[in-house]
């Protein structure tokens, strides 16, 4: 990128513009939150508001690099090494300070000490680090990840971990035993016994979890309209974060419309939002948001133009999703991920992004922003051709109205479903066919959230159909795919 381009930039996390030295503080807080997250270039010559090329003077050049140079030792510690270069643009001249991200963290105020003069940036600002952030940095310069770290009176054996077991099993066949769960780091030993780690705690069901990290969870809703002031559903998914990415992917599944398109003589059916990125982008959320920041939970919002899904942490310091084909890999959670990745639930690292810039390619009309506010990651999946003047919009004068509406609805709801309970299950078998029909290599697990049914169900169905002499399995449980034999009394 040339300084042209860099000059119509808007200041944010790498980049920020001084029309001269302010005081000695001010700048080094910024060089000190630079070096303590993904590094930037602070440019001395440059007036931000309105953007203006001042030039630092010829007869102070070298004079104002000394004294960025001084500034930078006197007052930041551990030491920084920027990287001061001068920029001539149409006769005037820039100081370039680049400062690389540090790997002796946290950098702080030398007069302030660490607790009280550590500084990270936030969008375009400096911010003083809590004791939270602080103890990340320093877990950053280690290495090592929150959630590989053990949990020093809580034994491994305390925990209910039946859920975990029962995907392991379905998943890959395996039993979690002591073993497993050594090889992948959600046990650690101290003093010779083995404690649970974090990831260990956030992975099971019982009490422990909810004890410990009542903060992760999923709150999924769906508004009314394009503002939240009126929502229509409303669920906490709180479980095993398997769990919580299965949940929370159904939950937007119920809730986004399928639209038909005919092309010829044929119909087909396509989903109003590229499912497959909301479903990475949900995987991502879990995987790598910041549990050890508390009191922040994942946020998954549906309005009539919109799906955005907002997790606590902001984005990796190496990743960039303006560059989505860039195979971009890196990890926050270095337990979790990897177990993830064991189940197959994510794929090898580097592709998520890939494949949720593939999927976007396919929907024109679904405009992908990201955005970092305060200290979390939001992603938004746009629709273009909403039409808001179009749109009905539900008002509601009293709150009991819409509880009133909630309890007739429900009642309604539970004898219509016993009344129609077989033709539901005919009606799941045909979509079930229509599925395989469509995607032979979909999973069974796939298949049920897709169509918002367990996964037991789904086998129940296929199993069905098998017997009817309709479906063939053909190759392994994993890697195989169906064959429809007989589909004459499904044309």
């Amino acid at each position: 990128m040339t300084i042209q381009e860099i000059i119509k930039q808007p200041e944010g996390r790498r980049l920020e513009f001084k029309e001269q030295l302010s005081s000695k503080a001010d700048i080094s807080k910024t060089i000190i939150a630079f070096a303590n997250d993904a590094g930037g270039v602070l440019y001395v010559g440059i007036k931000d508001n309105p953007r203006i090329v001042v030039g630092v003077s010829e007869e102070t050049l070298l004079e104002t690099e000394e004294l960025i140079s001084n500034i930078i030792f006197d007052n930041c510690y551990p030491i920084i090494h920027p990287d001061i270069s001068v920029i001539n643009l149409d006769g005037k001249l820039i100081l370039k300070v680049e400062v690389f991200r540090g790997n002796n963290m946290p950098y702080y105020l030398k007069a302030k000490g660490k607790n009280n003069g550590t500084y990270i940036r936030v969008g375009s600002s400096n911010r003083l680090a809590n004791e939270e952030i602080i103890t990340e940095l320093e877990r950053l310069k280690r290495n090592i990840s929150f959630d590989s770290e053990p949990i020093l009176d809580l034994n491994y054996e305390q925990l209910s971990l039946t859920k975990l077991e029962q995907t392991f099993i379905n998943e890959t066949g395996e039993k979690l035993n002591f073993a497993i769960l050594k090889k992948l780091r959600l046990i650690s030993e101290y003093q010779s016994l083995f404690k649970a780690t974090n990831a260990l705690v956030l992975l099971s069901d019982g009490k422990e979890k909810g004890d410990l990290f009542p903060y992760a969870k999923v709150e999924c809703a769906r508004f009314k309209g394009t503002s939240s002031d009126i929502f229509i559903d409303q669920k906490t998914f709180d479980g095993n974060l398997i769990e919580q990415a299965e949940m929370a992917y159904e939950f937007v599944m119920r809730h986004i419309n399928k639209s038909a398109i005919v092309e010829g003589i044929y119909t087909k059916r396509k989903w109003e939002y590229p499912v497959k990125a909301i479903r990475e982008a949900i995987r991502n959320a879990i995987v790598h948001r910041d549990y050890s920041l508390s009191g922040k939970d994942i946020k998954i919002a549906i309005y009539d133009d919109m799906v955005e899904i907002t997790s606590p942490g902001k984005l990796l310091p190496s990743i960039d999703f303006n560059k989505l084909y860039g195979r971009q890999s890196d990890v926050r959670n270095k337990t979790i991920a990897p177990v993830f990745k064991h189940l197959g639930i994510i794929d090898q690292w580097g592709n998520g992004l890939k494949l949720i810039g593939d999927e976007l390619a396919k929907f024109k009309h679904i405009k992908l922003e990201w955005n970092e506010s305060g200290m979390q990651f939001q992603l938004q999946f746009i629709d273009t051709l909403f039409d808001k003047e179009n749109t009905m919009v539900f008002q509601v004068a009293e709150k009991d109205t819409v509880e009133e509406i909630k309890k007739s609805s429900e009642k309604s709801s539970e004898k219509s479903s016993e009344k129609s309970s077989e033709k539901s299950s005919e009606k799941n078998i045909n979509k079930i066919f229509q599925l395989i029909k469509d995607q032979p290599e979909i999973s069974a697990r796939d298949i049920a959230l897709l169509i918002g049914i367990s996964q037991r169900a789904v086998e129940k169905n296929i199993s069905k159909l098998r017997k009817k002499g309709i479906l063939n399995r053909v190759g392994p449980a994993k890697g195989g795919y169906w064959e429809i034999v007989n589909n004459n009394n499904k044309e």
